[in-house]
């Protein structure tokens, strides 16, 4: 049997061959491998002292500029230069939502760079071609979860 190995897209195509992986293994086995949602490790690599996320941090590894990450989470970018705004819960929830999103779906984009590039410009079919960043802009972090789980244990995308 020979391996082949898969193009490191960020698309909606990484997630349809973990599905059709799934229904293989599933079909070819007893109990089909499943991988947990790491998405609260990554947000745990962020945290300062004080519980927080660091912004700083998260915009030097993703190599973007502080406000490019406010617009990506949906804040305006003199949120970021305001120590008492960074520490504000809508900061820090979004900021939260948008680590979880890319931790779960990291492995199947091919990294934690392709995942965010996925998280920002990839169109999501099931939410009417929507971007996970739109939806976590407009509050929708849990659907955009909960949808993620739903194609990890085999669903339709």
């Amino acid at each position: 049997m020979s391996t082949t190995k898969r193009p490191r897209s960020t698309g909606s195509a990484q997630i349809d061959s973990l599905k059709t992986k799934g229904r293989s293994a599933a079909a070819g086995s007893a109990a089909p491998t499943q991988t947990k949602p790491r998405g609260g490790n990554l947000v745990v690599t962020f945290l300062d002292s004080k519980g927080h996320i660091s912004v700083g941090r998260v915009a030097k590894r993703f190599g973007m500029s502080k406000v490019q990450l406010a617009e990506t989470i949906g804040l305006k970018p003199e949120t970021i230069y305001r120590a008492a705004r960074l520490e504000a819960p809508k900061t820090q929830t979004r900021a939260t939502e948008m680590l979880e999103i890319i931790g779960r779906i990291a492995d199947w984009a091919g990294g934690e760079k392709q995942a965010m590039a996925w998280y920002r410009a990839e169109p999501i079919a099931a939410f009417g071609g929507r971007t996970a960043e739109s939806l976590v802009k407009d509050g929708k972090a849990s659907a955009v979860r909960d949808y993620l789980d739903h194609v990890a244990t085999g669903g339709f995308a």
